[in-house]
């Protein structure tokens, strides 16, 4: 099999934006539109990735890596069949190259490889759709016989040819020997100006070249982005197709169109997911999974039968079997939560292990700190583990209880089953079973005059 190599069309201002940032670094669920591009080039096995740049370049390169992917400067954008020739010389010429687009995001791999199968010297592979409105599209022209003869620009199209609605999707697939011979034959004699990389299509049939045209499943697949309407257009259209994903591998989404998925989700059976719940990055929800409104969900993994609730945010962290959290709970990351534990509302932990059966119900930060099991936090308790340039570790032995209000400025060890007086500063260790008390006396004076408003 020849190899394939990708180039990907990212040159472009993209004015219509109004943004300083280039238009392929605008994002669909959560990922710049070009990395959508990159990543489909990888899952089809690309040797190598050839991304044709030009406005906002060196912020392109920054925000995109990888060992695979070569960058070409376009510096005059001069059209669509003068960005890929500006690749000629990164393509060997036994390879197959597929032309795609940094703002047509969401074209399927499936898609592509039957776009690219059998690709060789006598045969180019087109991908068309047919749409209700061709408006602004280029048409496919074909002869008597139902073949490709060529495509027409709208502004180059007569009367006659604008009521097709078989349109070019600009993707295509053709041997890399077969573009070194046609690019440089092209013309810029048309309306705009430009050197089209659909004038091709007229070079291979005049040299009895089989054009093998493909369509998508679906037209989004090729929909471009121009601006933030059609961003927001196709942002919607890939979340529906995720939520119609989870419902069939067993979620109950409370409204199909108020859930977002912005990185890669792994689901068990029977999960309840309620309205606005954002998941970013990779997370794992095991079998039985509740997930309340408005909760933010990054990089993390639940298991069986937890609960999140409402307005909770989950960064980083890994909650045990049955367990509480929320509602308005905060995990940073670093937190482990053992089976049977709660982390309760308005209780923020970071790099916390928490053990089975350990509860920290209200108003807390715990952080740096390791609990054992079955261990009970006041609210308003904190760890103290940062003394403005180091962090510190505080240790609780299983079964303690700490008191509301409590400091326990790290590092401190507070041993098994000792317990903790309300309002207390800890600052020495706590052996185990002993009660530790560190507050002030508190004085009650008799016959003590309020102080009055003077007139």
């Amino acid at each position: 099999m020849r190899p394939l190599h990708v180039v990907i069309l990212a040159a472009g201002q993209g004015s219509r934006m109004k943004s300083a940032l280039p238009k392929v670094l605008h994002k669909i669920a959560g990922l710049p539109m070009l990395h959508h591009v990159i990543g489909t080039a990888r899952r089809l096995g690309a040797e190598n990735i050839h991304g044709v740049i030009g406005h906002g370049a060196d912020l392109v390169r920054a925000e995109t890596q990888g060992d695979d992917l070569q960058w070409v400067l376009q510096e005059q954008q001069l059209g669509t069949g003068h960005a890929v020739a500006q690749t000629l010389p990164n393509l060997p010429d036994n390879a197959r190259v597929l032309v795609l687009y940094g703002d047509v995001p969401l074209i399927r791999t499936d898609t592509l490889q039957q776009l690219v199968a059998g690709i060789d010297d006598q045969t180019l592979g087109l991908l068309t759709v047919t749409l209700d409105n061709p408006d602004g599209y280029g048409r496919i022209l074909r002869d008597g016989a139902g073949e490709v003869t060529a495509i027409v620009e709208q502004k180059d199209a007569t009367a006659e040819q604008k009521l097709i609605c078989e349109v070019n999707t600009g993707i295509l697939a053709v041997s890399a020997a077969r573009l070194k011979s046609w690019l440089p034959q092209l013309s810029n004699r048309n309306a705009q100006g430009e050197y089209y990389l659909t004038d091709i299509i007229a070079m291979a049939v005049g040299e009895s070249m089989a054009v093998r045209v493909n369509q998508p499943e679906n037209p989004y697949e090729v929909q471009g982005v121009n601006n933030r309407l059609q961003l927001a257009e196709l942002e919607r259209w890939f979340q529906r197709q995720e939520a119609d994903r989870l419902m069939t591998e067993g979620a109950t989404l409370a409204d199909p169109g108020r859930v977002d998925v912005r990185g890669k989700l792994t689901i068990g059976n029977d999960i309840l997911i309620d309205i606005n719940v954002v998941f970013e990055g990779e997370v794992e929800l095991a079998d039985g999974v509740s997930i309340g409104p408005g909760c933010v969900i990054r990089d993390s993994r639940i298991a069986a039968g937890a609960v999140i609730h409402a307005h909770s945010i989950v960064d980083g962290a890994e909650v045990g079997v049955a367990a509480q959290v929320g509602p308005f709970a905060r995990l940073r990351p670093g937190t482990r939560l053992a089976a049977d534990t709660k982390v309760g509302n308005f209780v923020e932990t970071k790099k916390a292990i928490v053990g089975e059966g350990s509860k920290i119900s209200h108003l807390s930060y715990v952080g740096d700190a390791s609990l054992g099991r079955n261990v009970n936090v006041g609210a308003g308790t904190i760890t103290c583990n940062y003394d403005g340039v180091n962090k510190f570790q505080t240790v609780i032995g299983d079964g303690v209880f700490v008191g509301s209000n409590t400091a326990l400025v790290a590092p401190v060890t507070v041993a098994e089953g000792a317990t903790i007086g309300a309002g207390s500063t800890i600052t020495r260790d706590i052996n185990a079973r002993e009660l530790a008390v560190a507050r002030g006396r508190q004085r009650n004076l008799a016959d003590w005059a309020r102080p009055e408003k003077k007139s």
